[in-house]
């Protein structure tokens, strides 16, 4: 099985980085792990491509890796398209083979301790500091590690919360459900939206708070220390690119309600108030799914 063949990627990976950790249990529901969901990752390939993910035939892995194959022979996927599981930023694109057998390796921070790791990667085509979307292009399936290193053709994807490396690695989730260890085929779900919460709001503000809406979307709270201004925008990742009903609002304690709601293809917003030292309730709406805060951060 070709699946089998990625362990040689790894062998030596895992006689430097010791035995792996015990199992870790499900994200407990409203438990720091559980933020793992409101990024809503998606699958780090084109929307409905299907691939086969394995955690239990490389013996290399610490803990909730995963190694991606779809071809039937050992080299069908070089040169496959990789996408970003969720929006970030870029803190590594690089060739770590003599360091940790990665080979090109791609890292995206996505805020909050959250980040995702993309390895042996034949290209990289995003660079260190690159702010990228959801379903964005960052490199494509390879075999590169370290030299002399033989491997086939694969992507080995993680999670990781914190910097406790190799506790730090997470179960990965897929359009809002666990992935089915130890081996699952899975469609992609990562249909795109080329909208970041940053990109919407624009220049200087940073996101502070957001809340799943379901699998349709989510919605973010911004602010720009800057000018004391919110901003509250809905993404979608369902129906990305049809226009649907969406919403966003902010209110800021003492001051009327400021929404933006109509038929939109990929976001509702920005909804902008001054609010410095007050109270803010935000929330938002995609498809079926609505999110609405109490009063807070009134800072």
């Amino acid at each position: 099985m070709k699946l089998s063949r990625a362990m040689i990627a790894c062998l030596a990976l895992a006689l430097s980085l010791g035995t792996a950790p015990a199992a870790m249990a499900d994200p407990v529901p409203g438990s720091d792990q559980a933020q793992i969901l409101a990024t809503n990752f998606q699958l780090p390939f084109p929307c409905n491509q299907s691939w086969t993910g394995n955690s239990g035939n490389s013996s290399a892995h610490q803990s909730w890796e995963i190694d991606f194959n779809r071809g039937s022979t050992a080299d069908a996927d070089l040169g496959d398209t990789v996408v970003a599981a969720a929006a970030g930023t870029v803190v590594i694109s690089a060739h770590q083979g003599s360091t940790n057998r990665y080979g090109n390796l791609v890292k995206i921070d996505h805020g909050n301790g959250w980040a995702t790791y993309y390895a042996h990667l034949n290209t990289r085509t995003v660079t260190q500091g690159q702010t990228v979307s959801q379903g964005q292009q960052i490199g494509t399936v390879g075999n590169t590690s370290a030299p002399g290193n033989n491997i086939s053709p694969h992507l080995h994807y993680e999670v990781r919360l914190g910097t406790n490396y190799p506790d730090n690695i997470q179960k990965a989730v897929f359009n809002g459900v666990t992935f089915g260890y130890p081996q699952q085929t899975v469609t992609s779900k990562n249909c795109g939206n080329p909208y970041t919460p940053t990109s919407v709001c624009g220049s200087g503000y940073d996101v502070i708070d957001s809340a799943t809406l379901g699998t349709d979307g989510a919605v973010y709270l911004l602010y720009n220390s800057s000018n004391g201004n919110n901003c509250v925008t809905t993404i979608k990742y369902k129906n990305a690119g049809t226009a649907t009903a969406t919403t966003a609002y902010l209110e800021v304690e003492g001051s009327a309600r400021k929404t933006d709601s109509g038929s939109y293809g990929y976001y509702a917003g920005p909804v902008i108030a001054s609010a410095s030292g007050k109270c803010v309730k935000w929330g938002g709406k995609a498809g079926s799914s609505t999110y609405d805060s109490g009063f807070e951060h009134c800072d």
